[in-house]
């Protein structure tokens, strides 16, 4: 491992690629109609405009990340690893939104996203071997789910039960 790796034109395509299928999915995935309009939320919670500007740099800083750790691994078990790794966050990610949002079911989101929230700290941990600012470009991903954690709390609080 060299600072003098390059970055392949494969993986900055690959990683570009698994972006936009998630950003995708997500987009399906959550439905922000009448059920959620009409949520009761904290009055902590960020304007809505935010999200999307949080959502899209948190997305670019992980897809950089990823490049970054995929040119730094050292053998083809670290690929192998990064690859589940970034598979399980990609799953959690899109399986906290399908209970939160198409299901309607905070409650069960809330079960759920302690595992998002661990596959984002396995990515950092994993990944500050291999390169310290790819790992450190995940803190903002790890300190939003923190935050979402918080506000899944206040949701579930502020209208349950649901179902």
């Amino acid at each position: 491992m060299t600072a003098q790796r390059r970055i392949s034109k494969a993986s900055v395509a690959i990683c570009v690629s698994v972006l936009i299928v998630v950003v995708g999915l997500g987009r399906v995935i959550t439905e922000l109609g009448p059920w959620y309009q009409s949520l009761k939320v904290p009055p902590w919670q960020p304007p809505g405009a935010a999200f999307g500007l949080i959502w899209t740099t948190i997305y670019l800083l992980t897809t950089v990340s990823a490049v970054l750790a995929w040119r730094d691994r050292s053998s083809p078990r670290e690929g192998r690893i990064l690859i589940v790794l970034f598979a399980i966050n990609c799953a959690t990610n899109l399986l906290w939104s399908f209970l939160f949002f198409k299901l309607q079911r905070p409650d069960w989101a809330l079960y759920e996203v302690g595992f998002f929230w661990l596959s984002i700290l396995a990515l950092i941990v994993f990944i500050w071997r291999l390169n310290k600012i790819a790992a450190a470009l995940l803190l903002p991903y790890l300190i939003w789910v923190s935050i979402a954690i918080g506000l899944n709390v206040a949701v579930v609080q502020l209208n349950g039960p649901f179902g």
